[in-house]
């Protein structure tokens, strides 16, 4: 017994020590003195190898972390399992509302850069996706068996941590640290509700960012009360949303064919 908690301890502070330099290993690799260079692109070269490095280093932890018979395959331990649209759907047409904010508060970007958003509105998300609520929430509840609490608060401060880490302006940087750490529950919380698989939150991140590429607003507008306001309206209908189609589907299962009753699973 006493073996076996020292073993998961040490899983679990290898999975924390792996979230925190995901997004480093360049910068960690410099300090050892080896440098990685960039991807050969125009731009986000630097940002695009971070990025692929940190799904590589959660890649590598996964399968050297799981146990022997975890019963899923890696694409499902990272979320990638297939459930239904209808979820997906409803969390895209939640943030709606910080669509409308965004075109209030700001106006269109004179010249939207259609690249530049593959990169920062669906790229890097994706990414990000994957390292936190991939590895970070949905491996370490599935595979590893954490506790709910723990598995999404973890890779939600973590999540902050590393959008706060390096900004010079203190306040905005609690402010970012806040709203990326909420971020991180939101999107593990509706990932939960959809089964454990990684679409809704990322399709949340994704429509939150891309609304920052298409219109310019001003960091003041972004991050006040209005802004906020309506980052917890999309979460609160995104969550809303799900619970109730994924309710409706339990109430449908429950009935079963020729009246027998299907078992339900909790989510947990």
């Amino acid at each position: 017994m006493q073996t076996s908690r020292g073993v998961v301890l040490a899983k679990a502070v290898a999975v924390v020590a792996v979230l925190f330099a995901a997004l480093s290993v360049r910068d960690l690799a410099a300090m050892a003195g080896v440098k990685i260079p960039g991807l050969p692109m125009s731009s986000y070269g630097g940002s695009s190898m971070d990025n692929l490095l940190a799904v590589l280093l959660v890649l590598i932890a996964l399968l050297l972390l799981r146990p022997r018979h975890a019963g899923l395959s890696v694409a499902r331990l990272f979320g990638l399992g297939a459930t239904g649209w209808k979820e997906p759907l409803w969390v895209l047409l939640a943030t709606l509302p910080f669509w409308a904010g965004c075109a209030v508060t700001g106006k269109l970007q004179s010249s939207i850069d259609w690249r530049g958003m593959l990169f920062t509105a669906l790229l890097f998300p994706l990414a990000e996706e994957l390292v936190f609520r991939g590895f970070g929430f949905i491996f370490t509840r599935r595979a590893l068996r954490w506790p709910l609490l723990p598995a999404v608060l973890v890779q939600a401060l973590v999540f902050g941590w590393v959008h706060w880490a390096g900004m010079e302006d203190s306040e905005l940087a609690m402010q970012v640290f806040a709203i990326t750490f909420l971020g991180g529950i939101v999107f593990a919380v509706v990932d939960a509700m959809d089964g454990y698989t990684l679409w809704c939150g990322l399709i949340l991140h994704v429509s939150l960012n891309a609304a920052w590429d298409v219109f310019d607003v001003a960091p003041s507008a972004a991050t006040g009360w209005l802004g906020n306001g309506l980052r917890v309206l999309s979460a609160a209908l995104a969550i809303g949303g799900v619970w109730l189609l994924r309710r409706r589907s339990r109430r449908a299962s429950m009935q079963g064919l020729n009246g027998k009753v299907a078992p339900v699973r909790p989510l947990s």
